[in-house]
């Protein structure tokens, strides 16, 4: 049996004028893709797979007309010569966005469900940060998504939304999907699964799945900042008995909705002059502060110097900051080498409205990898030491600031871009705090510009009543 594998995995805030373009993205294509360990599980006895194009980029702003067409066209043409096949695994995100497209999803399953006709089951996972619409749900047969965030169980949902495709062919049994809209919409950092009321109602799932008639029970928080029609949480279940899937999905639905009040952040969390303040004041470290609104792996644009300037207005001694995207200073800080005392202007490179911050500063050190567009560079003014992207990425790994000759341990403050803090920066820092910053991923999720988005919903609106509606995918219900 055969099973092909490809799909199309980022997050795009509508509120970052920064489009994404093809240079953004990593591209697995053919044997590259199965030699790649994000797709090292997919080995079973009986199952030849049949590697097509998966994209994948840190989250950003909307992808680019151009740059999502290219990737359909090429991961179709490769779908139909692949054919015949008997299955088709996705490994999607859920909350991409194209210029001038609603549900880029469910355009991309749609186009795949056309190539390999009915009879072919479809599988996808998701993160549960990603939008479902009902066009989705009507061209899939399986479904799953993380049910942490942080998330550390990518590959577990992977190889659940592939185990259960599997089985379907082998044992020719067809399962379904049912869903439940929840007209909420709360950021990650609200709804984080290491938190109450998270926790408990993800660690409940499982109790789900055991349910005769359920395979896989998900509860999808939705992606806050895509000011879309289909942007809402909802309850996904895939399972072999129409009654009890839907049952299953109004009462995950119901769960999420009576607890929508409970939800708050995790760390400490405040203005950014009120964390500042308790950092001053610790007598413990590496305090770690997330610049939460500029957080690249939430969509954010990452060029932002505002956590930079206050920092240099109170004469901070101690500071890490990692980091903030910047290709002009990154440029400056080469042609400068090493050593060098370089004038630079940090921040505001992306998008003309983020805050930037003039400096002299010593270059401490330059990482130059094969691709410029991969350079950093590692600078000090005065008691802050700032590292410098070329291109937009996180820093939430140890070995992010291992290749750069830095300890994130050593520090007496570290300033990250991000929102709940990455698995590996957490259990070090000491404490942890986020600040309620600017940019195109903040928290003031009441007051986001929202045009677009199906209301009434939660905590934009918050005077109505809601019961669960369960619906089954249209392939269910033939």
């Amino acid at each position: 049996m055969r099973i092909a594998v490809g799909g199309i995995h980022t997050e795009c805030s509508t509120y970052s004028p920064v489009m994404m373009a093809v240079e953004d993205f990593r591209v697995l294509r053919d044997a590259d893709l199965l030699g790649a360990d994000y797709f090292s599980f997919l080995d079973a006895d009986g199952i030849e797979h049949v590697p097509l194009l998966h994209a994948r980029a840190v989250p950003g702003g909307p992808v680019s007309r151009q740059a999502y067409g290219t990737f359909k066209a090429e991961f179709l043409e490769k779908l139909k010569a692949a054919l015949p096949i008997d299955g088709l695994y996705l490994a999607m995100h859920g909350a991409v966005n194209v210029e001038g497209m609603d549900d880029a999803e469910g355009d991309w399953i749609s186009a795949a469900r056309a190539v390999v006709g009915p009879d072919c089951p479809v599988a996808a996972s998701y993160d549960l940060h990603g939008n479902v619409s009902q066009r989705i749900i009507d061209q899939l047969d399986i479904f799953a998504a993380y049910r942490t965030a942080p998330h550390i169980d990518v590959r577990e949902t992977m190889v659940r939304a592939w185990s259960m495709l599997v089985e379907t062919l082998r044992t020719g049994t067809r399962p379904g999907v049912a869903w439940a809209k929840v007209p909420i919409l709360l950021p990650g950092e609200c709804t984080s699964t290491e938190d109450e009321p998270a926790k408990s109602i993800y660690l409940g799932l499982p109790a789900f799945d055991a349910r005769p008639g359920i395979l896989d029970a998900n509860l999808m928080i939705g992606y806050v900042w895509a000011d879309e029609p289909r942007a809402t949480a909802c309850a996904v279940v895939t399972g072999s008995d129409k009654a009890a899937a839907r049952e299953a999905a109004e009462a995950i639905a119901l769960q999420y909705w009576n607890a929508r009040e409970n939800f708050g952040f995790g760390p400490v969390t405040g203005l950014l002059e009120e964390m500042l303040d308790i950092a001053e004041k610790a007598t413990t470290s590496p305090v770690i502060l997330a610049d939460s609104a500029d957080n690249p792996t939430g969509g954010g644009v990452g060029d932002r110097a505002d956590v930079l300037r206050a920092l240099l207005a109170r004469d901070w001694q101690g500071a890490l900051l990692a980091g903030i995207t910047d290709p002009p200073a990154v440029e400056a800080c080469f042609a400068a080498g090493e050593g060098a005392s370089v004038k630079l202007r940090i921040g505001g490179s992306l998008d003309p409205a983020s805050t930037a911050a003039d400096v002299t500063a010593v270059v401490l050190r330059l990482d130059d990898p094969s691709a410029a567009a991969d350079r950093q560079a590692v600078i000090r003014t005065g008691g802050i030491e700032i590292v410098l992207a070329a291109r937009r990425r996180p820093y939430h790994n140890i070995e992010d600031f291992r290749r750069l000759g830095l300890d994130p341990k050593a520090v007496r403050l570290l300033v990250v871009k991000s929102g709940y803090l990455s698995p590996e920066l957490a259990p070090i820092a000491n404490p942890n705090l986020m600040a309620l910053t600017d940019g195109v991923v903040n928290q003031d999720i009441a007051n986001l510009a929202s045009n677009r988005r199906t209301r009434p919903a939660y905590p934009f609106d918050r005077d109505f009543d809601y019961t669960p509606q369960a619906k089954l995918s249209a392939r269910w219900q033939e």
